[in-house]
């Protein structure tokens, strides 16, 4: 049986795992991004929210959340350091556990979250996601970042390359070596 309940503003709260991994139990959520304290320093833009859901269950002597997480937060490009829109759909599953000596328990295929006293908010779990699904790099996709392309950004070669000719910045330092 699943109980459902909707979070709209208690996602900071610690809630005991336990009882809702026994009862299977779903939470939605929205939260503001400005509410992540880890994942804020990313962000080029803190507006938005991330929504979605965790499913507690429990796989043996173990409490299962299986969090689902959607956003698009504004990330700097850190090739051309322009705004980046980043679109965030993940779903990771972890296991949460109390002590140290558990988190070694904890089949590979799963994540491990410390949950103390077995107890966690919404927040975390989102927050753990979200650090998960985020590009430890953040770029444009291709060569023309949207700076470039909107003039911000210009890269100057020092000499232009001729067609099938491969440039080799190192090259000439094997003769320099020499010299001295």
């Amino acid at each position: 049986t699943y109980d459902t309940r909707p979070m709209s503003d208690g996602w900071s709260k610690l809630l005991d795992v336990g009882p809702l991994a026994d009862a299977g139990a779903r939470i939605e959520f929205s939260i503001p991004l400005a509410q992540f304290p880890r994942v804020l320093p990313l962000l080029a833009v803190a507006e938005g929210a991330v929504s979605g859901q965790v499913d507690f269950t429990r796989e043996g002597p173990m409490a299962v959340a299986e969090v689902s997480v959607a956003a698009a937060v504004t990330l700097l490009c850190q090739r051309c350091l322009a705004p980046l829109m980043w679109p965030v759909n993940s779903t990771g599953r972890a296991a949460l556990v109390a002590t140290a000596a558990q988190a070694e328990r904890v089949p590979e295929e799963l994540e491990t979250v410390l949950a103390p006293e077995y107890r966690i908010s919404i927040r975390d779990l989102v927050e753990e996601e979200l650090l998960l699904a985020l590009p430890l790099v953040p770029r444009h996709e291709d060569d023309r970042c949207a700076g470039a392309s909107a003039g911000t950004h210009t890269v100057q070669a020092s000499a232009p390359a001729r067609a099938g000719e491969t440039h080799r910045p190192f090259g000439q330092l094997g003769e320099l070596l020499k010299r001295q």
